[in-house]
């Protein structure tokens, strides 16, 4: 085998409602790739990818799928059924990190109360009721949003016991089961871990100060709308608590080559509000920032990252 992959084939799209952040995040990564001097195929999910990858010579694939399918393992569980070796967590470690309801009560680390409900038993038991118990056991502010979507779709954040119904709502529009937390004040970061070869290590965090006060869709992916600070303005021992409870978290859940884990430092130190096996790549995206302060390149990184995969092979085991 070769030490370079013959084919580096950057899955983005999808059908999930990120679908326009996936198709951004991909061209961003295939151009970078492509710099590096690999061959790059783009592509979709679509009924012609088993015959594409089949055709490929010496492919990996570097999925940039954001949201349901792309995140959820599904997948990469197809990529291990075909052979095909990709960058990232395999098929139930994603599941384990993307579903919300699943991932925090797995963690030990510093994170908030938490509650699940499906659509079905909040409709049946009624909502004035389950309302009551929710704030009395978790309190309030809260913060509510489904437990299998990302880029913040579906979240709301709840002041009043008289918000907690319209926001279950919203946030059962983006599926099934919906998760309600505590609210976390504090300072927002996000801390990347990458592993190309040496272990995993966290990368610079990122702070995020959007205009509105609150980091939603529109903060997250138009331009202007949000400021980034990277390094993030933290005292070292802060700094150094969020890389740690990051590391913690892609080791605890039994993740590889990269992911990005947000936190909420509040007034006791860091806490865990999700992490992310297919993060953002777009130039308003969180990754690539973490990447330029560490005073790396973000082309030779992803470069790192396929070329990894391609020694690794073919997963061919759940874990």
């Amino acid at each position: 085998m070769s030490s370079q992959p013959g084919t580096v084939v950057v899955l983005a799209g999808g059908l999930s409602h990120e679908r326009d952040v996936s198709l951004r995040s991909g061209r961003r990564v295939a151009q970078a790739v492509r710099a590096q001097g690999l061959y790059v195929v783009e592509t979709d999910i679509t009924e012609g990818l088993a015959g594409l990858l089949a055709d490929a010579a010496d492919p990996v694939v570097f999925p940039v799928l954001h949201g349901g399918d792309g995140e959820d393992g599904s997948v990469r569980e197809v990529l291990d059924l075909l052979g095909v070796p990709y960058v990232g967590s395999t098929g139930p470690a994603s599941q384990r990190a993307f579903d919300k309801s699943i991932c925090t009560p797995l963690l030990d680390v510093a994170k908030p109360a938490q509650a699940a409900l499906p659509q079905s038993v909040f409709r049946e038991l009624g909502a004035q009721a389950l309302v009551k118990a929710l704030v009395k056991r978790l309190g309030l502010p809260l913060m509510v949003k489904p437990t299998r979507s990302g880029s913040a779709l579906g979240c709301t954040k709840v002041g009043v016991a008289e918000e907690l119904p319209a926001a279950m709502v919203a946030a059962y529009a983006y599926g099934e089961t919906a998760v309600i937390e505590q609210f976390i004040e504090g300072t927002e970061v996000a801390v990347t871990v990458v592993d190309t070869g040496d272990g995993p290590r966290a990368l610079p965090a990122v702070e995020i100060r959007p205009r509105s006060g609150v980091y939603d869709y529109t903060a997250r992916y138009t331009a202007g709308e949000t400021r980034f600070i990277c390094p993030a303005e933290l005292s070292d021992e802060v700094a150094n608590a969020c890389a740690a409870l990051a590391l913690s978290v892609h080791a605890q859940l039994g993740l590889r080559d990269l992911s990005r884990t947000d936190i909420m430092v509040g007034a006791d130190g860091p806490v865990f509000i999700e992490t992310n096996v297919s993060p953002g790549m777009t130039e308003t995206s969180l990754v690539p920032l973490s990447v330029e302060a560490a005073g790396e390149d973000f082309g030779e990184l992803c470069a790192a990252l396929v070329r990894q995969a391609h020694r690794r092979g073919p997963s061919g085991v759940r874990g």
